[in-house]
């Protein structure tokens, strides 16, 4: 499967677009996360823990738009993008999408 953020894919002429493909998850905050994310705010830097959790439901979100993609037959997804939002207090959703396509 090729996933780009691109329309196109060079030297892969798109030969079908199936449509419109996504998947998301939604994480909560772990208390001991917070505990850590706390002392790190007094002191400045990264918050790892944070770092962690929204690169685990990045993969995640994507994982479930290329099953949702391989289900329509597809063998790539173009012009693919991320967005998040804040669903409830100490909880984010991610959520991938882009456009299911045959290549050649």
């Amino acid at each position: 499967m090729i996933i780009a953020t691109t329309d196109t894919i060079a030297g892969h002429p798109i030969v079908n677009v199936l449509g419109l493909v996504q998947g998301h998850t939604v994480r909560a905050r772990h208390v001991g996360v917070d505990i850590m994310a706390g002392l790190k705010a007094i002191v400045g830097g990264e918050i790892g823990g944070y770092s962690r959790l929204l690169a685990g439901a990045r993969e995640e979100a994507l994982q479930r738009m290329t099953l949702a993609a391989e289900a329509q037959g597809a063998n790539a997804v173009v012009g693919v993008r991320l967005a998040t939002a804040s669903v409830m207090q100490g909880a984010a959703e991610i959520l991938a999408y882009g456009t299911a396509v045959v290549v050649e």
